[in-house]
């Protein structure tokens, strides 16, 4: 960037959050990314006579959307993908079933600060996961569905599994609950 376009950047970041570090540039920069990627994606399908459909199929719809909340889950919480967000986030706490939070790295640069609040936003990363698995039914569609279908079936597991734990955990009468104390005493 030229210096004349940071400085409009600075002012512009001080302007909109002087008491915080929000790095509107490294924002641009991935919202730039993301304007190439949807270009360069319509571009390809033009030159390759990729019809895309007047309408998706609602089936397509529902599969890319639930596969799209996994695959954005998988990637921005799951403790094992986790040195994908290494070099851009920093380890805070167990977040839940097999998911960790994260913070994210300041030091650096902008870009790798937007970076690090994208791939660990699951809401942030969908738009680029469904961009991708929706590109996917243009370009391979077999393919796509077939892998969409990997995730949803996993998402529907994640969510009986969940099921299974709620209602083990009520048909043998829930968590052991520490008793409450009686005049300093603990109950038995």
């Amino acid at each position: 960037m030229t210096s004349s376009v940071r400085r409009r950047f600075d002012r512009l970041r001080r302007q909109y959050a002087p008491h915080e570090h929000r790095p509107l540039d490294g924002y641009a920069a991935t919202m730039g990314a993301f304007g190439v990627l949807a270009g360069s994606l319509t571009v390809a399908a033009k030159v390759t006579g990729r019809t895309v459909p007047e309408r998706p199929a609602v089936s397509d719809v529902v599969l890319i959307s639930i596969a799209t909340h996994k695959l954005s889950r998988l990637i921005a919480k799951d403790s094992v993908t986790s040195p994908l967000r290494a070099p851009f986030t920093r380890y805070a706490e167990p977040g839940g079933s097999a998911e960790v939070n994260e913070e994210v790295r300041d030091q650096g640069s902008t870009i790798r600060h937007s970076i690090g609040e994208l791939i660990s936003c699951p809401f942030c990363l969908a738009v680029w996961v469904a961009t991708g698995l929706t590109s996917g039914l243009v370009f391979a569609p077999r393919l796509t569905r077939l892998a969409a279908t990997v995730f949803t079936a996993t998402a529907a597991s994640d969510f009986l599994q969940m099921a299974y734990s709620l209602a083990k955990e009520a048909a043998e009468g829930g968590p052991e609950e520490p008793r409450p104390a009686v005049n300093g005493r603990a109950m038995a």
